[in-house]
């Protein structure tokens, strides 16, 4: 998987810590822990070290566990009985799972918002469009994820479904990281930048199906590129058996057979193989 221009490497760097208002504390904390875990700084299965955290973000544990309270119900961490908390990692088929609801809420916010959107609020997408294409050329992915996902949720809020949106914002909360982990790879990259070029076209000419289309074939292919850079897996067509591969034989210092392969040639009659050989 390609990595554009240093770009793990610049993510692990911590952003410097900033003292938070007291004002409005737990949604603060809880809002750069959820940046942290979108960009890949506290990775899938890290435990949340409770007094770290406090140190490096100037809080006591209340405003802490209360954030943490926060990113449970979004399904971002875990909160585990005397064990603290600990960011979630989804096994590979829940993440094929809710990347395929996800691409359903996708589609149908674009069919709804081609027929409910102002010209004011398509203004304001494609203004963001070019603030997001603008990140793109200078390769900074977070802030080209803030913009992206902020397009997903004007569309989104175009629909004018409230149900709707609280479902959508239920579901995308758990994807975020992997959305952001997909443009890892340069090529797949500049590929959902040009599909959301497309979808500012079919939102102009109000053509609500082609819209869902694009959205559902975009959210289909973050989802394999999200398991690619995430899990390493493979996707597998649905009309197409897994080709297994038989594990490598350890040598024992003896001349050995090479290792078994899986063969697609038709299975051989060994009776009749054997009749031939001894020329009956």
């Amino acid at each position: 998987m390609e990595n554009p221009d240093g770009l793990l490497a610049s993510l692990a760097v911590a952003r410097p810590a900033m003292p938070i208002d007291r004002q409005v504390l737990h949604e603060a904390v809880a809002a750069r822990l959820r940046d942290r875990i979108i960009e890949g700084q506290l990775a899938p299965g890290t435990r949340l070290n409770e007094r770290l955290l406090c140190a490096e973000l100037h809080i006591s544990r209340t405003p802490l566990r209360e954030a943490f309270k926060v990113l449970a119900t979004e399904g971002l961490i875990a909160l585990l009985p005397n064990r603290g908390a600990q960011v979630v990692k989804m096994g590979r088929d829940e993440v094929v799972h809710t990347f395929d609801v996800m691409g359903a809420l996708e589609g149908l916010s674009g069919q709804l918002a081609c027929r409910h959107i102002t010209a004011a609020e398509l203004a304001q997408l494609k203004d963001l469009h070019r603030q997001m294409a603008a990140c793109h050329r200078r390769r900074d992915l977070p802030g080209y994820y803030r913009l992206n996902r902020a397009i997903h949720e004007r569309i989104n809020e175009a629909a004018r479904n409230p149900v709707l949106t609280q479902v959508y914002r239920t579901v995308n909360a758990r994807l975020h990281a992997l959305r952001f982990r997909s443009n890892f790879d340069r090529a797949k990259w500049d590929a959902a930048l040009v599909e959301h070029e497309q979808m500012l076209v079919a939102l102009e000419k109000r053509d609500g199906e082609r819209l869902r289309r694009i959205l559902v074939d975009h959210l289909a292919k973050k989802c394999v590129a999200a398991l690619l850079a995430v899990m390493g897996a493979e996707p597998v067509a649905e009309d197409k058996p897994r080709q297994v591969v038989a594990p490598r034989r350890r040598s024992t210092g003896n001349r050995s057979k090479p290792p078994p392969t899986v063969s697609r040639r038709p299975a051989v009659d060994r009776k009749r193989t054997a009749a031939l050989r001894v020329g009956k």
